[in-house]
């Protein structure tokens, strides 16, 4: 067999694997699990996987899975908390045992000394009818007719269909609560999808003290100066009040100078941009780039208010320095 043709194999048989579970889900263990997400929610109360070897593995993506869904979850291997780890577990917690054999026998010893109830304890086991399963009042059967690995030992379908329940656990909880893009997003300020949900415009603009700021009865020459001793790219025009009544931006300067040998004496009020387009504060950062984008004109810097004050300049730059893909 070539090698194409063999992974392909593998491909097809944990496809397939995963289908066949399909049938063994039952609405009683379903209507159970959705018991255990609502005692955990209202007692505040954490999911912990258990599991040793290749189920441990897959344990720990998944306790890391729920916990990116809001869920407080742990990892706990069963030898350890025979040794003290025990301690951190309480009643209130709810428990995922992974085991192909459905028996293995550290989960095993483990059981007797748990502190929660039956109700709370889960079985993604390999085999229904063995200890695990007996002491769980949650099973899901994740058993498996043969492993991908040629020699029917490594664990590849088996972990892949412990995966695969422990995920549509996972996307039941998320259900279950209602999550929202901005819920998910709140455990995630670091990746792309949190900030462009969570990102305002101030966490990334320039504030007006660090902006050129002038008033319209001062010249060119004077906005020259004020953006090269702040080179942010443009200039505010405000009033004494400082609300902003136009900006100039370096192609201004340009198409000033080339029309006129007297361009730095003139007024700025003939030259700035009156009313331009900005944005608020408290808008997303996202917004602010969908806003310099979608003009027949591109837009690189945007005047930021709070109501009519200008508090700031936000750059395309930075927002692209910051991952905002355009």
């Amino acid at each position: 067999m070539s090698f194409l043709n063999q992974m392909k194999e593998v491909l097809e048989m944990e496809a397939n694997a995963i289908t066949r579970v399909v049938q063994f889900l039952d609405e009683e263990n379903c209507e159970r699990l959705m018991g255990l997400y609502e005692r955990l929610t209202k007692t505040g109360g954490q999911l912990i996987f258990c599991g040793v070897g290749k189920s441990g593995l897959v344990g720990e993506k998944l306790s890391s899975t729920f916990a990116s869904l809001g869920l407080r979850s742990i990892f706990l291997h069963p030898t350890e908390a025979l040794h003290g780890d025990l301690g951190r577990a309480s009643e209130r917690d709810g428990m995922v045992f992974l085991s192909k054999s459905g028996s293995t026998a550290e989960i095993v010893k483990l059981i007797p000394f748990l502190p929660m109830k039956s109700e709370n304890l889960v079985a993604l086991v390999g085999d229904t009818t063995k200890d695990i399963a007996n002491h769980c009042s949650i099973v899901f059967d994740c058993s498996v007719e043969k492993e991908a690995c040629i020699n029917n030992l490594a664990p590849t379908t088996s972990s892949t269909v412990a995966l695969a329940m422990g995920d549509a656990m996972a996307v039941a909880y998320e259900s279950y609560v209602g999550l929202s893009k901005e819920g998910y997003a709140k455990y995630h300020p670091g990746g792309m999808l949190g900030k462009s949900l969570l990102m305002k415009v101030r966490d990334l603009m320039w504030t007006a003290d660090k902006c050129p700021t002038l008033t319209k009865d001062q010249t060119l020459k004077d906005v020259v100066f004020e953006m090269t001793k702040h080179p942010v790219g443009a200039c505010a025009i405000t009033d004494d009040k400082g609300s902003l009544l136009g900006i100039v931006v370096e192609g201004d300067i340009r198409r000033s100078i080339a029309k006129s040998d007297q361009a730095l004496s003139e007024s700025v009020a003939n030259i700035m941009t009156s009313s331009p387009i900005s944005i608020e504060a408290d808008k997303l950062a996202l917004d602010a780039l969908n806003l310099m984008e979608n003009k027949d004109r591109q837009i690189y810097v945007l005047p930021v208010l709070e109501g009519k004050k200008f508090v700031g300049f936000i750059r395309m730059h930075d927002l692209l320095k910051e991952g905002f893909s355009k």
